[in-house]
């Protein structure tokens, strides 16, 4: 329960809305660290105004009032007709809420399991690498809900010097008014590997609002390779925490794109640790934030070895009365000597009252580095609506381009092979524009 003297005055103090759910049938170990995890979670207190961590936030995110875990019905051949987007996968598989009713596809050699499978028969690899990792940017109650409350996962292990050519396709939709909902990734590339991973996150019913938990963990071996695209688009009534962590070793590579379009306030938490000299960090996010929604984004770059590198772009549209706060930090580790990293945060003010909070930040205690970060807010380009105009382009439709061609910087910085995947994603963004007339007018 929240301590009082936690919360601003006048903040409605809340508690959890539920009790811990089923532990059995999990291994003496990890009904264990569910039981701890959900103390933990009981024990610390909700996030307050005051708190570091949560600096421009309105608290929206963290209130839990009517959340519940019943799991509602749902037409499963209906799911399956919607859990379409690339047109090649090497893998596939289908969440509602906490459990997974589809897997399919799986490359030769490719493991895609659910967590029950996955601590079946790779007990010991979830021991090490199953939210084994300490929480820092200000999320650490949730990430202990999650964990206690977690029920079953999408765990993706990928074996030594195997090349996917199509990407792994991971569905997750929300069903259910208030439900809560702890989707789990869990990606391992073994030593010079090579997999692309693609999450859609979405509401079966645009007319009701859960609660979700959100957690993926990337794990890079020695000279793999691993990029992980996160598209959410829940109802315009939901609330998230998307809480994403990568570990890279020697000569590893991680590209990380998120995509943010839908939900009412999410939070979301990025930490790309670089564990091994030669890896590299590209972490990419574009962002359309409209009517009154909110987008809280908190990173850490963390550089562990010497000679590393590591490169965030974070690119946000706001109209209306939309608001996003980004906080991020580069942070250089003694001994990390010859780092390079960079970060930058742009946006795109579409309205008057549209906000966009940026607080981008170093910590360099190594030398001999090269490091940078910036933040820049500004409206649209008077002579580019201008230009447009006089060319027969309604007002409307320039606007829209403009957002797009802005927004489009990210897509542009993933790798190379994936031309089928920039595709897709470019017409999933030029829909959502479209359909959104009265937010770019």
């Amino acid at each position: 329960m929240l301590d009082p003297k936690s919360a601003s005055a006048g903040e409605k103090i809340v508690t959890i809305p539920f009790d811990q759910p089923r532990i059995d049938g999990f291994p003496d170990w990890f009904v264990e660290r569910k039981n701890l995890a959900w103390d933990k979670a009981l024990a610390l207190p909700f996030p307050a105004r005051t708190d570091q961590g949560w600096r421009f936030s309105s608290l929206r995110a963290t209130k839990l009032d009517g959340a519940v875990l019943t799991q509602p019905e749902f037409d499963t051949d209906e799911v399956l007709s919607k859990s379409q987007a690339c047109k090649t996968t090497s893998g596939k598989m289908v969440f509602v809420n906490d459990t997974c009713i589809h897997q399919s596809g799986a490359a030769e050699g490719l493991q895609l399991l659910t967590l029950e499978e996955a601590l079946e028969s790779h007990g010991d690899l979830l021991k090490e690498h199953f939210m084994n990792r300490q929480p820092e940017l200000g999320s650490q109650k949730y990430l202990a809900m999650h964990e206690a409350l977690v029920q079953t996962a999408a765990v993706c292990l990928v074996p030594k010097n195997l090349e996917l050519n199509g990407p792994i396709e991971i569905f997750r939709w929300q069903a259910g008014e208030k439900v809560a909902s702890f989707p789990h990734t869990l990606i391992i590339a073994e030593p010079n590997s090579k997999v692309t991973v693609v999450e859609h996150f979405c509401s079966l019913a645009n007319e009701q609002g859960g609660h979700v938990f959100g957690v993926n963990d990337v794990v890079a071996m020695e000279g793999s390779k691993i990029c992980y695209i996160g598209v959410q688009d829940w109802s315009f009534r939901t609330t998230a925490f998307h809480i994403n962590s990568s570990e890279l070793h020697r000569d590893s590579s991680v590209t990380h794109l998120v995509m943010n379009l839908g939900g009412s306030a999410i939070r979301g938490e990025s930490i790309s640790r670089l564990m091994g000299p030669g890896s590299r960090s590209d972490m990419l996010a574009l962002n359309v934030a409209e009517a009154e929604q909110e987008y809280d984004q908190r990173t850490l770059q963390d550089h562990v070895s010497p000679d590393t590198n590591s490169d965030l772009l974070y690119k946000n549209v706001l109209a209306d009365k939309a608001r996003t706060i980004f906080s991020g930090l580069i942070m250089v580790q003694p001994g990390a000597h010859r780092t390079d990293a960079y970060q930058k945060a742009r946006n795109l003010l579409l309205s008057d009252e549209a906000e966009a909070n940026s607080m981008p930040g170093l910590e360099i205690l190594a030398d001999d580095v090269r490091c940078s970060h910036g933040a820049t807010s500004g409206e649209l380009d008077a002579t580019e609506l201008f230009y447009m105009l006089s060319r027969g382009i309604s007002e409307a439709e320039a606007r829209r381009l403009i957002a797009f061609g802005f927004l489009n910087e990210a897509l542009l910085r993933l790798p190379n092979h994936e031309t089928e995947l920039v595709e897709m994603l470019t017409a999933r963004l030029e829909a959502h524009l479209a359909r959104r007339p009265a937010s770019l007018d």
